[in-house]
């Protein structure tokens, strides 16, 4: 008897609650992310895969399945392009912090998960995962620990996966305990309304995108500056622990 293998699984509260509980002690931790994507992701993504074939640019992009790692870790063509171009934007963005799509593409194979199975669901989440650092470059978000929590509440409005929820508010509320005289909540939300707010950018044709300056994207996808993120001191949004016997363990935790 041939044995069925499923490509979506049922949700798992427990294995995201470990997950979370390391990713709050290390925010590098990206395994603990992916954990937590796939314990919470349901049907998000067969949902979000269906909703781009309803459009004629979405079901074109899921006809041709391109693979957008190879692309976005092609820095030679990437520097050919524009400099005010959001490739350009991109490519300094990665650079600059020593991180790549490919780094991204080998964490996510740490969970075990079914991410390079020949599977159109599996494309798609490989797709959403790419394109994470484009998300970041094109709202305005640094990848400090509020600036995560940020763009994954950005995400959970554009993609309606349980896990990005998670992380958004368990972040917020464990920087907002440290930072008390911030609005990061508000922040966060700012960035959850802005995701509802902007074009559906799983649809975008990112190969093209990459060519556009990145102030005419930010306007055509209706995403704005992130006013109170930014009103936040950038030395502060890691976290600054409140002084308790001279420790400084949320900063060590985070840093």
């Amino acid at each position: 008897m041939t044995t069925i293998t499923p490509i979506v699984h049922k949700l798992d509260f427990a294995a995201a609650g470990r997950a979370i509980a390391r990713l709050l002690n290390n925010k590098e931790d990206t395994k603990a992310v992916f954990e937590i994507m796939q314990a919470l992701s349901g049907r998000a993504i067969p949902k979000s895969y269906h909703r781009l074939l309803s459009s004629v640019e979405g079901g074109k992009i899921a006809l041709q399945a391109e693979e957008l790692q190879p692309l976005l870790d092609d820095h030679t063509t990437l520097a050919r392009l524009p400099v005010n171009s959001v490739g350009r934007a991109y490519l300094a963005f990665v650079q600059g912090r020593d991180i790549s799509a490919i780094g991204l593409a080998q964490e996510s194979r740490k969970t075990g998960s079914q991410i390079d199975a020949a599977h159109p669901y599996a494309w798609y989440a490989r797709r959403m995962r790419d394109v994470h650092d484009i998300w970041h470059v094109l709202t305005g978000y640094e990848t400090d620990a509020m600036g995560e929590a940020c763009v994954v509440a950005f995400s959970y409005a554009q993609t309606k996966s349980s896990g990005f929820a998670l992380i958004a508010v368990a972040g917020a509320r464990e920087l907002q305990r440290h930072i008390p005289n911030h609005r990061v909540m508000r922040a966060v939300w700012q960035a959850y309304v802005a995701g509802r707010r902007a074009a559906w950018l799983p649809v975008q044709d990112y190969p093209a995108l990459l060519h556009e300056p990145l102030s005419d994207a930010r306007q055509r996808l209706n995403i704005f500056a992130p006013t109170l993120y930014l009103g936040i001191p950038a030395h502060l949004r890691n976290g600054v622990p409140n002084k308790l016997n001279g420790e400084t363990a949320f900063a060590n935790q985070l840093g």
